[in-house]
């Protein structure tokens, strides 16, 4: 019989100068596109996990290690990148955020073979062998942000403005249908690549569909652009903004005149008064100083990330893939976010809608 095929190593196994005692994971997040404004926030906040974990002893008895991967390429480029990290047995895990798009391409080419944190807000429905999600997903994120909206800012009337790829398509979907839920509709909606920087036609559009309130799906300096727009043409006294994907850094990127009337809805916000989020803040700032970019839902969540993987580890007792899977229901975790837990392959968490207030967010409601 011919000899079998040589099989590439596992993720475990020894690559060249990988020392056994290290448990190296690929962090991948966006440090370029327009994803990039908030990267250095994601990087910092996993980094700060990383610390306080190897300060207690590291992972399974090993130090944990970051291999950064940027994040913000073309799909294809970073399934490529990260594929190979994994075939070389370079990283054992992979933790990150990173849009719908390059996880849909990156967790067919890992599945099963290393453990996937994947910590974005995104459109639900990830079922991949090994994935886990800490993100929120539209049920459990919108639907209540805008059944508030409709009952205390009588927003019924939606437009959707959204990037056109995975994430803002199916969540638009969902949100014709939340809208009739809570008595409207949604009137029009407009799809942009990644990267646009004007909104001309797009606004022109939301004025004639006579909405009262549009939703945006918007990324990163694409919502910022956005928002500059819509001040400009002075929308922002005529209609509100809900978005599920706004942070911090992307307000002080807009500016204050941009913001105004403008909703957020996530499961973490910097000014979040709750013992755990502040003292999350105060080990934030001892570390990286008074200078570090701002903290956000966006960045904090790969604190978060990095924190699953360690209590999937350790109740499991192992990396494998397999194993995780079997024994990962009901994990539980403490982070910024307070103490949470694994339902399914999905992080069960409270959900908050604020309101911006120039640079910081006020917080309105738990939904």
């Amino acid at each position: 019989m011919p000899a079998e095929p040589p099989q590439p190593p596992s993720a475990g196994a020894l690559a060249p100068g990988r020392r056994t005692e290290e448990l190296a994971v690929a962090l991948v997040v966006p440090l370029s596109g327009p994803a990039g404004v908030f990267g250095p926030s994601c990087e910092l906040s996993a980094r700060l996990a990383v610390g306080e974990l190897n300060e207690t002893g590291g992972v399974l008895g090993r130090r944990v290690r970051l291999v950064p991967v940027d994040g913000g390429r073309a799909p294809r480029q970073v399934a490529d990148d990260v594929g190979a990290l994994v075939s070389l047995g370079a990283v054992d895990a992979v933790v990150g955020w990173h849009i719908s798009a390059v996880r849909r391409a990156l967790s067919p080419r890992i599945a099963g073979r290393v453990p996937y944190v994947y910590t974005a807000q995104y459109e639900g429905g990830e079922r991949t062998p090994g994935v886990f999600v800490t993100g929120e997903t539209p049920a459990g994120q919108l639907l209540p942000a805008m059944r508030v909206l409709a009952q205390a800012a009588s927003a019924r009337r939606w437009f959707v403005v959204g990037n056109d790829y995975v994430w803002p398509r199916v969540t638009a979907h969902a949100a014709r249908r939340y809208a009739r839920a809570c008595g409207g509709e949604v009137r029009g909606a407009a799809f942009v690549p990644l990267g646009t920087e004007r909104y001309d036609r797009v606004l022109s559009a939301i004025e004639r569909s006579g909405a009262d309130a549009v939703l945006m799906l918007l990324v990163g300096a694409d919502a910022v652009h956005f928002n500059r727009a819509f001040a400009q043409r002075g929308l922002h006294g005529q209609m509100l903004r809900l978005s599920t994907h706004m942070d911090e850094n992307m307000l002080l990127a807009t500016g204050a005149e941009g913001t105004a009337n403008l909703w957020a809805a996530a499961g973490y916000f910097e000014t979040l008064a709750t013992a755990e989020s502040m003292d999350f803040g105060g080990r934030y700032a001892a570390r990286f100083g008074a200078h570090a970019p701002v903290l956000s839902s966006l960045g904090e969540s790969c604190y978060e990330g990095v924190r699953l993987l360690a209590a999937l580890a350790e109740r499991a007792g192992t990396l494998d893939v397999r194993a995780l899977m079997r024994t990962g229901e009901g994990v539980q975790y403490e982070g910024p976010r307070g103490p949470l837990a694994l339902r399914g392959n999905h992080v069960a968490q409270r959900i908050y809608l604020a309101r911006a207030d120039a640079f910081d967010f006020d917080i309105v409601a738990q939904l």
